[in-house]
């Protein structure tokens, strides 16, 4: 069953992978990610990678999901930003994490297929999902205690972390086709603290709608 599998992949996958918190690993084991899938691939749900949900774009690998929601280093009470909407299973992710969660899609169609799986897995109230330009976030709803980008960019787009608490975190893949690092950054008063984690891969974060 799909539901053993999620249960798999949070204990082989994410906490023998170095996955520590305990509440991104409880919220990674309550979202259905085989909601957020074609239903071609739904049994794929728990593989150990990114798959493709149309529109060029990909789910990201449950690692790299669950590894950007610690990097955020959520309590609950926040309000956070997702930038690149996508199947809508990082809003998701993140809606068992924190208190009020935005998502940004660039393209209508995926958006719409995303709001019809957040309603399906249950989150359709607890995620504001936005049409528009995620490099430059949701600036009426801001400002945010922890934003999370799903698609790489060259670097970190200004407008997200001027959208940012002092103290908030924006945790961003960053780089190009020969290469990508996880970069946490932090809002200081001194400016922006960079973080690089791991390697990952990402689509590219692309402007405009």
């Amino acid at each position: 069953m799909l539901a053993d599998e999620r249960e798999r992949m949070v204990e082989w996958q994410l906490r023998r992978r170095g996955i520590e918190d305990e509440r991104v690993l409880a919220a990674m084991a309550r979202v259905p990610r085989e909601l957020f899938l074609p239903p071609e691939l739904q049994e794929a749900a728990y593989a150990d990678a990114a798959l493709p949900i149309g529109d060029g774009q990909t789910i990201s690998q449950p690692y790299m999901a669950a590894l950007i929601c610690e990097q955020l280093a959520l309590h609950g009470g926040e309000r956070v930003l997702d930038v690149g909407t996508g199947s809508g299973y990082q809003a998701a992710v993140l809606a068992e994490l924190a208190d009020e969660v935005h998502t940004i899609e660039r393209i209508p169609e995926l958006a719409e297929r995303a709001r019809a799986s957040l309603a399906a897995a249950g989150y359709g109230e607890r995620v504001q999902l936005h049409v528009g330009d995620g490099t430059l976030g949701v600036p009426e709803s801001a400002p945010f205690a922890a934003i999370a980008v799903a698609a790489a960019a060259l670097e970190a787009p200004p407008a997200l972390y001027d959208q940012l608490e002092p103290r908030g975190r924006l945790v961003v893949p960053v780089g190009g086709p020969d290469g990508q690092w996880l970069e946490v950054v932090v809002r200081t008063p001194e400016g922006p603290a960079i973080l690089r984690t791991v390697p990952c891969r990402f689509v590219p974060l692309v402007a405009g709608r």
